[in-house]
């Protein structure tokens, strides 16, 4: 099993930053792509941004700029930072890892519990 802990999330003022953070733990034979997702009240999940165990960053258009994705193989880890945040970046933010548990068979997507986001104006 694997478990994914995200961490850093809570309310800012517009204009604000803020740094996210998530770990991955359990059966991690591999991590592939990470990545970062948030839902508003009454809208769909969407993609914030995602990064590959090797390669380049991809950023939905309305963050780009703004938001810097990265992380840590050595640590399992994904990170977010957020800059110059607005009302409408008020979400739950929610850390998504794509993992492979054993050398063998296929790998599968895990997601955090979720990270409540507010951005006051």
């Amino acid at each position: 099993q694997v478990q994914l802990v995200e961490s850093g999330g809570g309310l800012v003022q517009s204009g604000g930053s803020l740094r996210l953070s998530c770990t991955a733990s359990g059966s991690l034979f591999s991590i592939n792509t990470m990545g970062w997702y948030r839902q508003a009240p009454g809208k769909q999940r969407e993609l914030v941004a995602t990064i590959p165990r090797v390669g380049n960053t991809n950023y939905a258009e309305s963050v780009k700029g703004r938001f810097t994705i990265s992380r840590d193989n050595a640590k399992n880890a994904v990170y977010l930072e957020m800059n110059i945040l607005k009302p409408e970046d008020t979400a739950v933010y929610y850390c998504n890892a794509n993992v492979r548990s054993r050398s063998w068979g296929n790998s599968r997507d895990y997601w955090g519990q979720g990270t409540q986001v507010t951005v006051s104006s």
